[in-house]
């Protein structure tokens, strides 16, 4: 007698970059074209999210077909409106973004975003049809004193209060400790994060029972040397700053990402059951 065991759907893994506030328009074309030439490996989910500014340049610049998602890094929640030097969710889902990044840790503490915002901003993003990538994270003070996957927790249940349960698979969370942001931010070890994603799925499956995340990204002084550990942990990508910030630095990160796709299918296979 022959059992068949249905397979699950193997996940993408998200490989993705925000240039934040750097490139200019010439920079930005030049960026896109030189990653033009690199296959996206199977199974790899790529973005970009470059300066609003570059938008229509890296859309134009990629190749017809690519499988590159580009996005914005920020954007209001409201429809339309008197909110001058804002643009809507709507507005840059019409300029072309198909991702837009949302709660990073600059805008929370530079820029006064609360998680009420960051709650409006999802909800909107999901209306406007947007990939949303929800930056969540802790600062060094609630590390140290031992509160990172309840402050993260509790993040992640703010910002999707406002979300219907089954949009939450539509939804990306990007935990990025905020010691290990920026140019002065130090690597976190694979054990620093393995606890504070299981307090997010933690808080998903609180809202959402039986809901997955579209994916649950790490980010934080990514680079070439700590990718691979990083991305043999249980989740679903990347989102990397300053090491994919050259098209060769990004490049780099998505063999590695290729290689992470190909051990994860040998492990699959590995425990898939026999037919007998």
């Amino acid at each position: 007698m022959t059992v068949l065991h249905a397979r699950t759907e193997p996940r993408p893994l998200w490989l993705g970059t925000s240039w934040k506030m750097t490139k200019t328009l010439a920079e930005s074309r030049a960026y896109v074209e030189e990653l033009g030439h690199t296959v996206v490996p199977e199974g790899v989910q790529a973005f970009l999210l470059p300066p609003l500014t570059s938008l229509h340049v890296v859309l134009d610049a990629l190749p017809t077909g690519s499988p590159v998602l580009v996005g914005v890094q920020n954007a209001h929640w409201g429809p339309d409106g008197p909110m001058t030097g804002e643009v809507s969710m709507t507005q840059v889902r019409d300029a072309g973004a198909q991702v837009v990044e949302i709660g990073h840790s600059e805008r929370r503490g530079l820029l006064g975003e609360t998680d009420e915002m960051v709650a409006a901003k999802v909800a909107a993003a999901l209306d406007a049809g947007l990939v949303p990538v929800l930056c969540v994270g802790e600062p060094w003070s609630v590390r140290s004193a031992g509160r990172a996957d309840a402050y993260v927790a509790d993040q992640v249940r703010s910002a999707l209060a406002d979300v219907d349960p089954d949009d939450v698979s539509r939804v990306v969370v990007a935990y990025e400790p905020v010691w290990a942001i920026g140019e002065g931010g130090r690597a976190a070890e694979p054990a620093d994060v393995v606890g504070v994603l299981d307090a997010i799925r933690g808080a998903v499956a609180d809202l959402a029972p039986g809901v997955r995340l579209r994916a649950l990204l790490y980010g934080g002084s990514v680079t070439t040397e700590n990718a691979t550990d990083l991305l043999d942990l249980d989740l679903d990508g990347l989102f990397v700053g300053r090491a994919a910030w050259t098209a060769a630095g990004f490049t780099a990160l998505l063999s590695l990402g290729g290689r992470a796709v190909d051990r994860r299918d040998e492990l699959s296979s590995t425990h898939q059951p026999r037919s007998r």
